[in-house]
């Protein structure tokens, strides 16, 4: 299963999977066109069999949105121009959704809106659970659809509706020891290269997910509670010595941690783990069986640093003790510190 960046004239509109969306509006062929032509870009996510599951076309638009009711103010918005997902049960909708943020991220917008016709519950329901709200309606002569609106200076309490926002003042702070086998796997856009603006658009990995499961045997990680700020720290590699190659990369929100042995039997610890890990179900089974690593950790991937701190900065610029870390608190200096030298969006990690 693979999601991709995909030109419009590359895709085949002839595909059945089109069909619904050519129902619902008259005009998309004659769209569709227009963008294929112009040379404009969707994510398409292709299944197992190779068949279209999920399209999603984004743009920002900039100044008034006088198009629905009430407009927009003047500002950045990106607009989830078309949407359409085959979900077939899998974690599909949550992929879209990030990749949504992380294109409002990367384009420096002040909110995102969609429109959606009512009948389509699924589908709003899922953009009502990441913090979207009815702004209003959108009439044209295919019906009336709803407007479904989030601003990222709306930061709600419950923390999967304030996603991609890091609220981290007032919270606790920790750093977060991971090897990089597992860094690679949980945080595909993490690896990029710093060099490039785009590139946080440009990934399509299909790992990349808003939720994720982490289970280890880091001293501290039981400490950790519902709402703390995590900073990923991916360890150094086998050639270059940890002080340069050994860097911070993500900020991350723990939603829940619970320890191995609350579960009673494999598959209650499989049904809880498998639809968020980056684990095979062969791998979570040993890990069972073994009993090693007592601790797991939900949390919520909210934003990959632009910029990737080294042991060295955080140990010479950032005051942080050169110790061995694995589950360590951050003060609020320290915290600061890494975002200011990361170059991290203020608008979505508010300190």
């Amino acid at each position: 299963m693979e999601l991709r960046l995909t030109k419009f004239a590359d895709v085949n509109f002839n595909d059945v999977f089109f069909d619904s969306l050519k129902q619902d509006y008259a005009e998309i062929p004659v769209w569709f066109e227009k963008k294929a032509q112009a040379g404009d870009s969707a994510y398409v996510f292709y299944g197992d069999a190779g068949a279209i599951d999920g399209f999603l076309y984004l743009k920002v638009e900039d100044g008034v949105v006088s198009d629905i009711n009430p407009p927009l103010p003047y500002g950045r918005h990106v607009k989830v121009g078309t949407l359409k997902i085959n979900a077939h049960g899998t974690k599909l909708g949550e992929r879209f959704l990030k990749k949504i943020f992380d294109y409002v991220v990367a384009s420096d917008a002040q909110d995102v809106y969609v429109t959606v016709f009512e009948k389509h519950g699924g589908l709003i329901s899922l953009f009502e659970r990441y913090g979207f709200e009815k702004h209003g309606n959108k009439v044209t002569p295919n019906g009336v659809e709803w407007v479904l609106y989030k601003q990222l200076s709306n930061v709600p309490g419950d923390i999967t509706k304030r996603y991609p926002v890091v609220l981290a003042n007032g919270r606790r702070k920790f750093l977060l020891t991971i090897y990089p086998e597992f860094h690679t796997r949980l945080f595909p856009d993490s690896i990029l290269n710093n060099e490039d603006p785009e590139a946080i658009i440009k990934d399509v990995s299909h790992t990349n997910s808003i939720h994720k499961v982490y289970i280890c045997k880091l001293f501290g990680a039981d400490q950790l509670r519902c709402g703390d700020v995590i900073v990923i720290y991916r360890t150094g590699n086998e050639v270059t010595p940890a002080w340069y190659s050994a860097v911070a990369t993500s900020i991350c929100v723990i939603q829940e941690v619970v320890l191995l042995s609350m579960f009673r039997t494999v598959d209650d610890f499989l049904a809880y783990c498998l639809p968020f890990s980056v684990f095979s179900e062969e791998e979570l089974r040993r890990f069972y069986r073994d009993g090693k690593y007592p601790y797991i950790l939900r949390f919520s991937y909210n934003y990959a640093l632009p910029k990737r701190l080294n042991r060295a900065t955080l140990v010479t610029n950032c005051g942080m003790v050169d110790s061995r870390w694995g589950c360590t608190e951050l003060n609020d200096r320290q915290f600061s510190h890494i975002l200011e030298l990361s170059g991290a969006n203020e608008n979505i990690i508010i300190n």
